[in-house]
């Protein structure tokens, strides 16, 4: 089993877009989208949720009102400017500033604040036109989404394993952070689609940083090539320079944005232009990975 991870340094380089299409091109392959944050790869993929499930991650106080006495001791030791007074002298939490340490619950005389388990966000295991696919949704301002990542990544193993499926395709995170080093560790190899500019070249520099930190194989792929031919060259030398092995070029064309108009991936148009260029880094990825 192969598990190919599709990352960018910033977002809206194409990262989504490329996951889509290899995912369609691919025979056998389960599909996981862990961009938490901002999944939109069920847009393209149009997956039936088969089975929805909560994600449930760390705790969350809760102060009960009628039995707080305002003594403050919870106000006192937060560190996170989570506890505010009412009118009446009680206090309350609030939620999106809670951090869910626990200090206020144990630092309680009366014991009146309760530390419930913080619902994060759902995941989900669906159908996809391209296979199983397994994907998330965190809730807004939620934390943990390395844990979500991590957990994703997990049951598109699972589902690979015991479905005999040779291939996982991970749409990433863009960037550097903890739910990219989630979503890239232990992966087969990690492709970076990155574009021919100024802040393309600095962030590319970023992520194969990463992925060498890691000893993970990468490959880098840039879109929108011709929009500024010397840089596209100048990207691929540094890529090369580190060992990183350089993906067909992807050129601009207006189908691409038509595709998502739609909401299909970009290979799904016959006449597409950029067909031969999907298929041909689809045939060295498997040649290579």
């Amino acid at each position: 089993m192969k598990e190919l991870v599709i990352i960018s340094g910033k977002g809206g380089t194409g990262k989504t877009s490329v996951t889509a299409s290899l995912a369609v091109l691919a025979d056998e392959v389960v599909v996981a989208d862990c961009d938490v944050d901002a999944a939109d790869l069920h847009l393209v993929l149009n997956p039936e949720i088969q089975e929805p499930h909560d994600f449930i991650s760390g705790h969350e106080a809760v102060i009960r009102a009628e039995d707080c006495v305002g003594c403050g001791q919870c106000l006192i030791r937060c560190r996170y400017d989570a506890i505010e007074q009412q009118g009446d002298g009680t206090y309350r939490v609030d939620p999106h500033a809670c951090e869910g340490c626990g200090v206020c619950v144990r630092s309680c005389p009366v014991h009146a604040i309760d530390f419930p388990d913080s619902h994060c966000g759902q995941w989900f295991v669906s159908n996809a036109r391209s296979g199983p696919m397994v994907h998330a949704r965190l809730g807004v301002g939620a934390e943990n989404s390395g844990k979500l990542v991590s957990l994703v990544r997990k049951q598109a193993r699972d589902m690979a394993e015991q479905n005999d499926i040779p291939w996982i395709i991970v749409d990433g995170p863009p960037g550097i952070g903890c739910p990219v080093i989630a979503s890239v560790t232990g992966a087969s190899a990690v492709v970076i689609v990155t574009e021919p500019t100024l802040s393309g070249e600095h962030d590319l520099k970023r992520v194969l940083g990463l992925t060498q930190h890691f000893q993970i194989p990468a490959f880098v792929c840039i879109n929108k090539w011709d929009i500024n031919e010397a840089m596209a060259g100048r990207i691929e030398q540094q890529a090369r320079s580190v060992g990183a092995r350089v993906l067909p070029r992807i050129p601009y064309t207006t189908t691409v944005t038509e595709a998502q108009i739609q909401g299909r991936p970009i290979v799904d148009d016959p006449a597409s232009p950029l067909i031969e260029t999907f298929k041909e880094i689809w045939k060295q990825l498997c040649q290579h990975v």
